[in-house]
């Protein structure tokens, strides 16, 4: 337990307990709103100055008003403005290239249930993803979308509003909205039309 130490971003708040460069969260009895152990999530964030900033952050709380917030590998607290950010991925692995073997767009029509679309950064970049065919589940802040790959090292992007120039919707997948079917009527014989084939008994 050697490499377990208490860093301590703020003197006001609770220490952060470290192990090497993982497993970080708030120590002490108040386990602050930037992380818990059973949340925190690891997220690359890729910035519009060519940073990349690996970390770690909770996906209910790392979205302030004005900017993004996570603990890097190092324990350090990060404030990222919105404007400053690109994107913003929850990976599995951290990736010092993430974007060499990364697909951004479908090759063909998305089989996953929702919105297929497609979003054009301010500064030329082009992503694709699935989005929830709900607009209840937007968020103010920016877009959550599915990347076209789901066995890719990214799970899940998160594209700031400020990041955006166009996000155009491309098609609904899986819509809910059923065409209805149409049952063919059989006509029926009028009640004084005469029955040929039934003729009554003894009319030979």
């Amino acid at each position: 337990m050697n490499n377990l130490r208490a860093v301590f971003l703020d003197l006001r708040g609770p220490p952060i307990l470290a192990l090497g460069d993982k497993a970080l969260f708030p120590a002490g009895r108040n386990r602050a709103r930037l992380l818990s152990a059973s949340t925190t999530k690891k997220v690359s964030v890729r910035c519009f100055d060519e940073r990349l900033i690996h970390g770690y952050a909770s996906p209910h709380t790392y979205l302030r008003p004005d900017s993004i917030e996570l603990l890097d590998r190092k324990a350090q607290l990060q404030i990222i403005p919105y404007e400053e950010v690109r994107t913003v991925s929850f990976v599995r692995e951290f990736e010092d290239e993430p974007e060499l073997n990364r697909r951004k767009v479908f090759g063909a029509r998305p089989k996953s249930d929702g919105l297929w679309v497609r979003l054009n950064l301010r500064d030329g970049e082009v992503l694709e993803g699935i989005i929830p065919n709900n607009l209840l589940q937007l968020n103010e802040r920016g877009i959550t979308l599915t990347p076209p790959d789901p066995n890719a090292n990214t799970q899940r992007i998160f594209v700031p509003r400020a990041a955006l120039a166009e996000l155009k919707v491309l098609g609904v997948i899986g819509s809910p909205v059923r065409p209805v079917k149409r049952t063919r009527r059989v006509p029926t014989p009028a009640r004084d039309q005469m029955d040929l084939f039934n003729r009554p008994a003894g009319s030979e």
